[in-house]
């Protein structure tokens, strides 16, 4: 069983200069331009859709990425233009953090409010 999240998002063209350009995801549907109502974007094991239909539902979803080294990618997705600026209210939208559950975390929402959580475990 494979589950793979599906975004909401106003702007298409946006959307896709936001996952493809700052963060590391690609185009993975055959059919995918920034012209078709739903694109598949992935990164190794990781999956998901965005969509610009039922525009009246489906905003505010929450996506866990494992990933190996959240301050490096966090870094990194700085670097291309990743702003912060205005997450005042949530230190995990503005750098990494240690959990209380053992997680090292981050947060990238986009401009329609869903939320990809960067995530790797805390060694001890």
């Amino acid at each position: 069983m494979k589950i793979v999240p599906v975004f909401k998002v106003r702007n298409m063209r946006a959307a896709l200069k936001h996952y493809t350009e700052v963060l590391d995801f690609v185009m993975t549907g055959p059919a995918g331009t920034a012209d078709a109502p739903v694109i598949d974007l992935g990164n190794g094991d990781a999956e998901f859709q965005i969509t610009v239909l039922e525009n009246d539902r489906l905003f505010g979803s929450v996506v866990n990425v494992w990933v190996n080294d959240v301050d490096a990618l966090f870094a990194k997705y700085k670097s291309r233009g990743l702003d912060t600026s205005g997450k005042e209210d949530s230190p995990v939208e503005q750098g990494p953090v240690d959990q209380t559950w053992g997680r090292r975390e981050f947060y990238v929402k986009d401009a329609d409010g869903n939320t990809l959580r960067f995530v790797q475990e805390i060694k001890a």
